[in-house]
């Protein structure tokens, strides 16, 4: 992958939101760690239920803590899931991907079916079963989206690093004496890179929704960690007769997956040439006889 294809994502509507939000996100999550409009977890009972107003531009909850600082903290749960489940999906899945394409074929077929065998699962159901015998907690977030995830991206991943380990120029590096393990980091990842971060966007974007659904259902952060669920969870209760604060952490949710998803989709333009060819070939008028 060149440079060339970050213009070609900024130049996307879709891959511009993504990373847009994506870089919010993500200096909010950093913000936070250093500072906060308010203390997240400070109750202050006689400013509970304020509207958004100043100081607090997005109003408190029935305890009277800050909704903008509760959601900034949430930033940096979201944020740390994510990114370890992408750590997680991209160990697992090049690990699956490589043992089903470029190992001997009884191992290339074990490999399949249990790839088949684990993508049958929901992440979800996942993580709720490893959090009945472990308990919830962001790690177990962690790992089941991370397992989950990783196994769709060995699935897509591998014929493509098939398709290319029969290309001339893998084959001519082979016979030169390269070994398995450095045809696969010198030639066959960066040829699949593409394909990879696209998988591993749309991971991340599993990840959040993961994160917010299982904290909600009590599976996922410990009731001390800000969470973006958790607070949906805590103010749900509420939607009858404050709505508004019920508002801002769905709403986060539903724009930061989105988001992450639209980016997958930018990625996918920018880095696939076939849908560039075909985007060129519907955009360039006919000659008219």
């Amino acid at each position: 992958m060149t440079p060339r294809w970050l213009g070609r994502l900024w130049d996307t509507s879709t891959g511009r939101f993504g990373v847009i939000v994506v870089v919010v996100i993500a200096l909010t999550a950093v913000v936070a760690v250093f500072w906060t409009p308010f203390d997240p977890q400070a109750s202050d009972i006689g400013d509970r239920w304020l509207p958004p107003s100043w100081p607090h531009l997005l109003g408190t909850d029935d305890t009277g803590r800050d909704i903008l600082s509760l959601l900034m903290a949430g930033a940096r749960t979201t944020v740390f899931v994510s990114i370890g489940a992408g750590v997680v999906a991209t160990v697992v899945g090049i690990a699956l991907a490589a043992l089903g394409a470029l190992t001997a074929r009884w191992l290339r077929e074990t490999v399949a079916v249990l790839v088949d065998i684990l993508i049958a699962f929901p992440v979800l159901l996942i993580a709720m079963m490893i959090s009945s015998v472990w308990g919830g907690s962001l790690w177990v977030v962690i790992w089941a989206v991370g397992i989950g995830f990783g196994v769709n991206i060995a699935r897509v991943t591998r014929p493509e690093l098939r398709r290319v380990q029969q290309s001339d120029f893998v084959l001519a590096a082979r016979a030169a004496g390269l070994t398995p393990t450095q045809s696969l980091v010198r030639h066959l990842l960066p040829n699949v890179a593409p394909v990879f971060i696209v998988q591993l966007s749309w991971s991340m974007a599993v990840a959040v929704l993961a994160e917010a659904g299982l904290s909600y259902l009590g599976f996922g952060a410990s009731v001390v960690e800000p969470s973006w669920g958790l607070l949906l969870a805590d103010l749900q209760r509420y939607i009858g007769v404050h709505p508004l604060s019920v508002l801002w952490p769905g709403l986060t949710i539903t724009i930061t997956v989105l988001a992450l998803n639209l980016l997958g989709d930018g990625l996918r333009e920018a880095t696939d040439p076939t849908l560039r060819h075909r985007a060129a070939e519907i955009h360039t008028p006919g000659v008219v006889a």
